[in-house]
């Protein structure tokens, strides 16, 4: 019975956990630039873009190739921040755990 118990609570911080994982995924936008800030992205916890800014200068120089490249950047440096995020957030998160056994 008591092992019953212990898997219902197990279960019940799991869906906690969950549910607060969802809130912060929901909540989270991060930030990335490149070209010294020629070049501003906004994605959200799912990885969708939310927002692309493009300095003027850039269209100045009529340089596709290098806009392209500007843009590719930001958005692979915008992922690589939205997956650091999450990884803190479910360590985080996981370390609220109290499960049986584990440290």
């Amino acid at each position: 019975m008591k092992n019953l118990q212990q898997m219902q609570q197990i279960l019940r911080q799991i869906q906690q956990m969950q549910e607060q994982f969802q809130k912060q995924l929901d909540e989270l936008v991060v930030e990335a630039s490149a070209g010294g800030g020629m070049v501003t992205v906004r994605m959200n916890g799912q990885k969708q873009l939310v927002a692309v800014q493009i300095d003027r200068e850039v269209f100045a120089s009529a340089d596709m190739e290098m806009l392209q490249n500007l843009v590719m950047a930001a958005v692979n440096e915008a992922n690589r921040k939205v997956d650091d995020q999450l990884a803190s957030r479910v360590g985080n998160l996981a370390s609220g755990l109290n499960l049986p056994g584990v440290p």
